[in-house]
């Protein structure tokens, strides 16, 4: 889900401009809670519909900000169709693989296995606004990871960064702007800002070092073959050993 992410920075499984944070409470037993099924169910439908933004790629600022790091473990929030996770266990890392969607989960073990890499991923079924992997990573990826649906999402990358070891990385890239093609079904969509987002993970002062946090522009197709620039944040906190 994006409450997945995707490759070529567009969103792994939603539209990945209409945000809608939810002022829900986590659950009293989060690893108890069972997942939305309407929230599921939003995502299944769009996997089993064939449209699979960044299948077999990786994100490609991920890509160039993750490409020097040493390998380790990685956690792979809203995976999608794994784009990601399979770039990273094809360089040496072990990753777990967490999504919403079942569907988008049978492909990245399907699409593993066929690159011979099912021992270094692990998939994991969650809805992150119930509940969440346990365990610390070196890595800890956080694509797009923006939904149309109502979603917890601060909340959600506060605990992302709860799971980053010693010495690891938080990697958050989030869209900063809707494209043309993007603002008619949502004009009165409000995106944060790379300091918004940064301010809202609420990192220990002393126990982080603030790589990036900024905006970065590229260039993005639409689905008429239009072209637009559009601008995405980039959020790389380290924390301290």
């Amino acid at each position: 889900m994006t409450t997945s992410g995707s490759s070529d920075s567009t969103p792994r499984a939603s539209s990945g401009v209409a945000v809608r944070p939810s002022a829900e409470p986590a659950a009293a037993n989060p690893r108890d809670a069972e997942p939305s099924e309407d929230a599921q169910r939003f995502w299944d439908e769009r996997y089993r519909g064939g449209t699979q933004p960044g299948r077999g790629r990786p994100n490609a600022v991920f890509a160039e900000l993750v490409a020097g790091l040493p390998t380790g473990s990685a956690l792979d929030l809203g995976c999608g169709p794994g784009g990601d996770t399979l770039w990273l266990a094809g360089r040496g890392w072990t990753v777990t693989a967490v999504d919403i969607s079942p569907t988008a989960l049978a492909g990245v073990r399907a699409e593993a296995a066929a690159a011979g890499l099912e021992k270094r991923i692990r998939t994991e079924h969650h809805d992150l606004s119930v509940s969440f992997p346990t365990g610390r990573f070196d890595l800890v990826s956080a694509q797009f990871l923006q939904s149309p649906l109502a979603f917890p999402r601060q909340r959600v990358l506060r605990r992302a960064a709860e799971a980053v070891a010693p010495g690891g990385l938080l990697l958050v890239v989030e869209h900063a702007s809707v494209p043309p093609w993007g603002r008619v079904a949502h004009p009165d969509v409000k995106l944060p800002t790379a300091a918004e987002t940064l301010a809202g993970l609420a990192l220990a002062e002393g126990e982080w070092t603030v790589e990036i946090a900024e905006p970065r522009s590229r260039e993005a197709t639409g689905p008429g073959g239009e072209t637009a620039t559009l601008d995405d944040n980039v959020i790389a906190a380290r924390r301290r050993r």
